[in-house]
C-alpha cells in the first residue's frame, strides 16, 4: 500500500508544480490579490476531477479481464508520464504567462481545470489503471493513492501561492528549477515501471 501512496505523492507533486493554466491562475491571483485568493484557485481539482475519476474507473472496471487493452493503456500511460517528466526537465519560470490570464476566481479556476485536457489524459492513461490495479490488493490501496495524489497536487500549489505571496522572486530562482528537474527524473522512473507493466500484460515479458 505504501507503493501506491508513494506513486500518488510523486505524481501529485509533479502535476502541482508543473507550469500550466491552473498554476498560472494560482500565481496571478496571488500576485494581484493575496495568498488566500491563490489558495482558492488551487483547490479547483478537488471539485472538478470527481466525475472524471468515476467515469474512468467505471470504464476500466469493464475492461479488467481484457489484459491486452490494459497493456496498451499502460504503455500509453508510460508515454504520458514520460512526457510529463520531459516537460518537468525542460520547464522554465518564464513559461508562466500572466498577461493572458482571464479574470480570477474559484469559478475560473474550476473552468480552467475542466477545460484542460491534462486531467482527462492523466486519469484515462495513468490514474484509473493504477487505481484498478491497487483495488486488486485491497480497498485502502486506491484510497491511499488518490489521497496522496490530491494532497500533494493541491498542497504544492498552495505552497507555491504562499511562497510567491511572501517572495515574488521564488519562481525566477534556482530552487523551482531544481525541484522540476528532480521530479522529471522521478517521473522517468515511473514511466519505465508503467512500460514494464504494459509489456507484462501484453505477454511480451514474463511476470
Amino acid at each position: 500500500m505504501v507503493y501506491y501512496l508513494t506513486i500518488g505523492i510523486i505524481l501529485g507533486l509533479a502535476a502541482g508544480f508543473a507550469p500550466g493554466p491552473l498554476l498560472t491562475l494560482v500565481i496571478s491571483e496571488t500576485l494581484e490579490h493575496n495568498i488566500k485568493s491563490g489558495v482558492k484557485v488551487a483547490i479547483a481539482p478537488v471539485i472538478t476531477d470527481l466525475p472524471i475519476i468515476i467515469l474512468t474507473l467505471f470504464v476500466f472496471a469493464q475492461l479488467s479481464n481484457f489484459h491486452s487493452i490494459l497493456g496498451v493503456v499502460s504503455l500509453l500511460g508510460g508515454c504520458f508520464v514520460l512526457y510529463m517528466g520531459y516537460e518537468s526537465m525542460h520547464s522554465e519560470a518564464n513559461e508562466l504567462d500572466f498577461q493572458e490570464t482571464r479574470p480570477r476566481s474559484l469559478t475560473k479556476g474550476i473552468l480552467a481545470n475542466t477545460l484542460s485536457p491534462h486531467p482527462y489524459l492523466f486519469w484515462l492513461s495513468v490514474g484509473a489503471p493504477t487505481m484498478t490495479k491497487a483495488l486488486s490488493l485491497n480497498i485502502f490501496a486506491p484510497l491511499l493513492f488518490i489521497s496522496g495524489f490530491y494532497t500533494f497536487l493541491v498542497g504544492s500549489k498552495v505552497l507555491l501561492a504562499i511562497l510567491v505571496g511572501k517572495s515574488k522572486s521564488f519562481l525566477n530562482g534556482d530552487v523551482y528549477i531544481y525541484i522540476m528537474r528532480f521530479l522529471g527524473l522521478v517521473l522517468g522512473v515511473l514511466a519505465f515501471a508503467l512500460f514494464i507493466d504494459g509489456l507484462k500484460l501484453l505477454g511480451i515479458l514474463v511476470p
